[in-house]
């Protein structure tokens, strides 16, 4: 699936928790963090088709990821849970979304075995995808408008004011 896609999925289901802007950020990473393996592209086009599903999404990639965010975020127990919880969103979402052909090395770098994703997965650019980006997005404007934050709230406070200033205000409704 698209980064932007993860990262959607990240702040979605960041927002269904007490969370602070730092953790929902950290959410938003940890969503995405496996897509940092698409570097892999500046070796070239066959680099990128044999690392970018094995460097990062994986346990052990997952696990030091959300070790970090979690390190900076606080250092409780749940947030880390629901990080790699969200990390290993984005590998479903990966072996469903990716395209035929594009498998898990979820043990890599101690294993070579692969989630073979040949007969349940469709082309990356589907209908599913882009229902899956549609929904993601849709859900993304429900909570700037109800919450009155954006996916910005930390980098960028003044854009997230003035964002979510554009939207109109429900009568009677004070956000938390």
């Amino acid at each position: 699936m698209h980064c932007p896609t993860h990262l959607m999925s990240g702040w979605c289901i960041g927002n269904l928790f007490p969370l602070r802007g730092r953790q929902r950020l950290a959410c938003m990473l940890a969503a995405a963090a496996a897509d940092i393996a698409a570097l892999a592209v500046v070796g070239g086009w066959d680099a990128y088709q044999i690392y970018h599903h094995k460097l990062a999404h994986n346990l052990p990639f997952g696990v030091l990821a959300c070790a970090i965010l979690w390190w900076f975020t606080g250092r409780r127990l749940w947030p880390f849970l629901l990080y790699l919880a969200l990390f290993h969103l984005h590998l479903v979402m990966d072996f469903f979304g990716s395209g035929p052909g594009w498998g898990i090395y979820y043990f890599w770098p101690f294993s070579q075995w692969a989630a073979d994703n040949w007969h349940y997965s469709w082309e990356f650019s589907s209908w599913q995808n882009s229902t899956t980006a549609g929904l993601l997005l849709l859900w993304t404007i429900g909570i700037a408008y109800f919450r009155r934050r954006t996916p910005l709230e930390v980098v960028m406070p003044n854009l997230d004011r003035q964002l979510v200033d554009l939207l109109p205000r429900r009568a009677g409704f004070n956000p938390p």
